[in-house]
């Protein structure tokens, strides 16, 4: 049973130990909020972990084009051995308007940003996450393509996607979109899957896992973004008439047109609601997780007693918070892909007004 606790214990604590024992060994208190946002923040670089006075970090490209130098690439390691400096390129400090940002600076001495374009560490998640959807997706696929139709359901994780996959499409996409769900259930079930790998592999504590990659609102900002382009963009004409002309009393359009832009107002607020419930709901849940965890290493100079009681709850609060972010993880992308496929499906009135006629004229 002692075994079983050390092991759950060292799993907890994989990804915030190695900040924490440096900060310990050299004297200095446990610093929460660096911690924390260490972790769920984007770098020019992966902190693995600390082996004794050895950091193990990944460097990673820094790719960036200054309008007086021209393009520069290199490793974010050359920036530490080179003092934080390199070819005129420097990382903002705490408290700077570009802080953990790459800037130069002009002849004022003012911080400049340039075009970024760095592998960063979100970024690097990202493909990885995106890469590793790509595999589990075609490996399903070809499994479907060596069995002959009417084959036995498979099982194991194959029957697992396909669970997953028909009740996304079948109880989310088909009952919310309407006739022509078809034309964007490639869409539906991209979005649903992606966001729902990105969170799981935020949960892992340790490299590849462990980035904040749905907790960047850059991230869920480009998600709405594609919900929103073809919410619009494939939108009816009846959809459109009811945001421009909607079928309220005269005196709500003219002179002054209230309803309208109301309705207007409610093409930009669809897409916002979706990338801050889906940004605020997993930088919430990691944050939490990590505070939690720092406990033990405040109440480490208390007392046994006191610091024994909160290792004791921080561990059991953390299980507890693993197992809620594990369905959070869930119910986010399964949430993020209803709502889209509310708001595709609203936007085909046009359709479902033509085949509700058509089973009139049948009957």
């Amino acid at each position: 049973m002692r075994r079983l606790h050390n092991i759950v214990v060292f799993l907890l604590l994989l990804c915030v130990v190695p900040t924490v024992s440096a900060n310990e060994h050299e004297g200095e208190p446990v610093n929460v909020k660096e911690i924390v946002f260490g972790h769920i923040g984007d770098s020019y670089e992966w902190h693995i972990t600390t082996w004794g006075e050895t950091e193990v970090r990944i460097p990673l490209p820094v790719i960036v084009y200054s309008s007086t130098t021209g393009w520069h690439a290199f490793l974010s390691s050359e920036l530490v051995e080179n003092g934080g400096t390199y070819e005129g390129l420097s990382i903002a400090p705490a408290g700077s308007k570009y802080e953990g940002k790459i800037v130069e600076h002009d002849a004022a001495g003012q911080e400049v940003r340039p075009f970024d374009i760095s592998i960063t560490k979100v970024t690097l998640a990202l493909l990885i996450n995106s890469l590793l959807l790509v595999v589990i997706v075609l490996g399903v696929a070809h499994w479907y393509k060596k069995k002959p139709r009417g084959a036995a359901a498979p099982g194991g994780f194959v029957g697992l996607m396909e669970m997953f996959i028909m009740m996304v499409n079948d109880d989310v996409i088909k009952s919310c979109v309407g006739p022509k769900y078809k034309k964007f259930a490639p869409y539906l079930l991209t979005a649903f899957f992606f966001i729902f790998i990105n969170n799981l592999m935020g949960l892992i504590p340790f490299f590849p896992g462990g980035a904040n990659v749905t907790g960047n609102i850059a991230i869920t900002m480009v998600l709405a973004l594609f919900t929103f382009v073809i919410v619009n963009v494939f939108g009816t004409r009846t959809y459109w008439k009811e945001i421009f002309w909607p079928d309220v009393p005269w005196w709500l359009k003219v002179p002054v047109p209230m309803m309208p832009f109301i309705e207007f107002i409610g093409i930009l607020t669809k897409p916002f609601a979706l990338m801050i419930r889906l940004f605020a709901n997993m930088l919430a849940g990691h944050m939490a997780m990590l505070v939690l965890t720092c406990l033990i290493f405040i109440s480490a100079s208390m007392g046994p007693v006191l610091n024994s009681s909160l290792t004791i709850a921080s561990v059991l609060f953390n299980i507890f918070m693993n197992a809620l972010e594990l369905l959070v993880a869930f119910i986010q992308a399964y949430v993020f892909t209803m709502l889209s496929a509310v708001f595709i499906g609203l936007a085909q009135e046009e359709h479902k007004e033509e085949h509700s006629a058509e089973k009139q004229q049948a009957h």
